[in-house]
């Protein structure tokens, strides 16, 4: 079994799903009106999204009312949660990953989540594979050292996910005038990184079984 690859498609999609049930939540709070029109922030007036390193959470729907995309919101990410914790190694299980974030995205959880349980769904349609792929086009230092990079990626994924809210709190105008970097190393990278990782960790693990 992968084990490496599970936890971090797992860890990857719980994070996705947790966050497009926040930005629902905060849509439900915004009541019973109607958005201005597709492009929607989750976190109302008076947040300006200029203003702040989140922007105020930047989201889309198709759904013309708040209080309606936010439940919907809420209940597509709470199912991408247990399906990513839970489901994770089914049949077509990462296919079914990212068209919940597909759907999710659709109705209000937000682009970064969405973003981030299509990374996951992706890696999910390679979970119980034998990394052929990785194998034939990385070396074998390559591998070794993205290997050993396991389980560090994976606490820096955590990290930066709780602890990217800590220092947009502290360092507002850091963040922002540093999003464009964010983004690329943290909110695409990181993930990125834990997944191929977490694949090569296991091919890692497979061969020194093998060899043993």
């Amino acid at each position: 079994m992968n084990r490496a690859t599970r936890v971090a498609i797992s860890t990857i999609g719980v994070y996705a799903g947790l966050l497009g049930a926040v930005h629902g939540t905060l849509e439900t709070l915004q009541g019973d009106i109607a958005p201005s029109g597709i492009g929607i922030n989750a976190i109302g007036a008076p947040c300006q999204g200029d203003a702040v390193w989140h922007a105020c959470l930047p989201a889309m729907t198709l759904i013309s009312n708040f209080l309606v995309t936010g439940i919907l919101a809420i209940i597509i990410s709470l199912i991408i949660v247990v399906w990513a914790a839970v489901f994770i190694q089914r049949k077509n299980s990462g296919l079914i990953l990212i068209l919940l974030s597909i759907l999710m995205l659709l109705v209000g959880g937000g682009f970064i989540p969405a973003f981030t349980g299509i990374i996951a769904g992706v890696a999910g349609t390679r979970i119980n594979s034998s990394f052929g792929f990785w194998r034939t086009r990385l070396s074998g230092s390559a591998l070794s050292f993205l290997a050993k990079l396991w389980p560090w990626t994976l606490i820096a994924f955590v990290g930066w996910s709780f602890g990217g809210w800590i220092l947009g709190y502290f360092f507002n105008q850091a963040m922002i005038a540093l999003s464009f970097v964010i983004f690329f190393f943290c909110d695409l990278g990181l993930p990125l990184l834990t997944v191929l990782t977490g694949f090569t960790r296991d091919i890692h693990d497979r061969d020194r079984t093998v060899v043993g």
